[in-house]
């Protein structure tokens, strides 16, 4: 039953091979809807899994205190299993929740009342932490993470999100809240011309809805992220997470063009000039600038120390670092191939307002 002045609310979530996760997710979200005394609608994409999770979906919604409605297709990236939901979704506000994403019990509540009692930013970002539990592999990007953004994780406060403030506080559409209608519209303005699997499923869409009424980053809706648990898994991810870096940012600025181009390139140049060194029998010079590349790799950690990374995620980079670089670098040269357009599309610069109105 909704309470006097709530709005109604869909619930999407895109899944894909999640029934290790799904059932504590849906636990989480179960509790967090009868706290928030809401009508509540959940939209469950199943992306082509190949596990059971159809099954463990249909089993939950039996004694689950809101209605489930489950959709499948064949397997198509985040990005249109999203907008599935999206589309099928009836709430005048559309939750964007990840498989792998707890909701903290109180999480709901505090948002919809604050979305109420405050509706000018057009979205709420939920303040995501790491699960302490998981295992090292899964904390490396703690680091990446207070070392950009250390500023906002060192005192974590409500903090809007505008075009001259996007890059300085972690967001992402793991638990991402807006009306129906922006969501839509960012997605429309986001709608991929190639393979929706080798696009960016939340920068452009928060990009965009950050330039159109702002976002709101809230501790008060807080939920818990469980990253991936194995090496393959790690590595496949930092594969991909390298070429969708090039979608996100290739094109909103010189600079940032300019970034991303010479992070392509020069890991093939070092390699090049330290063989030369070595063909010309300067072992000296060669062990120099190895060493110089070994220190600037794990110069992160410093920054990301002061800004009280957690010890395990600090850890876990300097254990898997040596891992991550090759799948991210191909990966990022995947993404320049694939999005080389984008270097030269004036209406992904930031702040401009030019794009899709429609799919």
């Amino acid at each position: 039953m909704t309470a006097p002045g709530q709005l109604t609310l869909s619930v999407v979530i895109p899944t894909y091979n999640s029934a290790p996760w799904l059932p504590s997710t849906l636990e989480a979200l179960a509790e967090a809807v009868r706290r928030s005394q809401t009508q509540v609608e959940v939209v469950i994409v199943d992306d082509g899994s190949t596990d059971d999770s159809h099954e463990l979906v249909v089993r939950i919604a039996e004694g689950f205190p809101a209605s489930i409605v489950l959709l499948r297709q064949p397997n198509s990236g985040r990005f249109l299993a999203r907008w599935a939901g999206i589309e099928r979704a009836t709430g005048q506000l559309v939750l964007l929740l990840d498989s792998r994403v707890i909701l903290a019990p109180d999480s709901l509540a505090h948002v919809l009342s604050a979305a109420v009692d405050d509706p000018e930013p057009a979205g709420w970002n939920a303040h995501v932490y790491t699960d302490p539990a998981s295992p090292l592999v899964g904390r490396f990007w703690e680091v990446p993470t207070y070392l950009f953004w250390g500023d906002y994780l060192r005192d974590p406060r409500p903090y809007d999100l505008t075009s001259t403030t996007f890059d300085s506080a972690p967001k992402g559409t793991g638990a991402f809240l807006a009306r129906r209608d922006v969501i839509a519209a960012a997605f429309c303005q986001a709608w991929p011309e190639g393979d929706a699997k080798l696009i960016s499923d939340d920068t452009k869409i928060l990009r965009w809805i950050a330039e159109n009424g702002g976002i709101r980053l809230d501790p008060g809706f807080a939920a818990t992220y469980r990253p991936r648990t194995t090496l393959g898994g790690f590595i496949r991810h930092s594969f991909d997470r390298g070429t969708l870096f090039v979608d996100s940012y290739a094109g909103t600025s010189v600079p940032r063009s300019f970034v991303l181009l010479f992070a392509a390139v020069a890991p093939l140049l070092g390699v090049a000039v330290l063989a030369s060194l070595v063909l010309i029998g300067n072992g000296v010079a060669a062990l120099a600038l190895a060493a110089a590349c070994v220190l600037i790799a794990l110069a992160p950690v410093v920054p990301a120390e002061f800004n009280r990374c957690p010890g395990r995620g600090i850890a876990a980079y300097i254990c898997y670092l040596p891992v991550f670089l090759g799948p991210f670098w191909s990966g990022l040269v995947r993404g320049v191939v694939v999005h080389r357009n984008a270097f030269f599309d004036r209406s992904r610069s930031v702040g401009s307002t030019a794009g899709k109105t429609n799919k």
